[in-house]
């Protein structure tokens, strides 16, 4: 039995500025959200979706993270 409540899980979304839907892991401890990969940590059953308690992705918090290079794409030429 799922821990969070699928339906929950359908309406949470990455408090940052784009509200990206988020993944849990397998073992239910954490949830990850799909454009910035920002982790928020599940504890007790009860996903924290505080940025100041999460782990920022790899670019940051709400920075969109490209999946080609697992860098940020934030569409700034190159030069």
């Amino acid at each position: 039995m799922s821990v969070i409540d699928p339906s929950l899980l359908e309406i949470l979304a990455c408090p940052c500025e784009h509200h990206a839907p988020v993944d849990i892991d397998a073992a239910e401890t954490a949830l990850t959200c799909r454009r910035c990969a920002t982790v928020f940590p599940v504890r007790d059953g009860i996903p924290i979706m505080l940025l100041d308690e999460a782990t920022p992705g790899p670019a940051g918090v709400g920075v969109e993270v490209d999946s080609s290079s697992a860098g940020p794409t934030n569409g700034a030429a190159g030069g």
